[in-house]
């Protein structure tokens, strides 16, 4: 079940828990625990199921047209079983309610690593669709790709 979390210990935990498990895509230490604390102060929604969360996405309003999805992760031995199509419907249902036109998320670009690769393929199987690559955003070896999609 998606659940909308507001207590920040809570948010802390589950994404912490979360990111932990993916070293392949959050293995930057000062990275994740700048994502983990962003985290506490932003719309959050995880997947509960037994009490224990399997998976976690959190938007960012980049302006008052876009929302975007700051972070999102799910347990990796539970990858491909459609909780992060869960998390993403109840994301995508809250932008739309909340006036949105555009969703965007930012990843590295496609080709450079498998893990990355596997993530670009889910985003566009939602519909996302290239916007720019920034090849020096975050540094030269992970350039980061915009995807967006509108609201409709």
């Amino acid at each position: 079940m998606v659940a909308y979390i507001e207590d920040k210990r809570q948010k802390e935990f589950i994404s912490r828990k979360i990111l932990e498990d993916l070293p392949d895509w959050f293995g930057l230490p000062d990275s994740t625990d700048e994502y983990i604390k962003c985290s506490q102060e932003l719309p959050f929604w995880a997947e509960i199921e037994d009490d224990t969360a399997k998976g976690f996405i959190t938007l960012k309003g980049t302006s008052s047209d876009t929302a975007e999805i700051y972070v999102m992760g799910v347990l990796k031995e539970i990858h491909n079983k459609g909780i992060g199509k869960k998390l993403f419907d109840a994301f995508y249902s809250f932008a739309k309610e909340h006036n949105y036109s555009f969703i965007q998320v930012k990843t590295v670009q496609e080709g450079h690593y498998d893990e990355y690769d596997r993530t670009i393929q889910f985003y566009k199987k939602l519909g996302f669709k290239e916007l720019e690559c920034f090849p020096t955003l975050w540094d030269e070896w992970n350039p980061c790709q915009i995807y967006i999609m509108a609201i409709k």
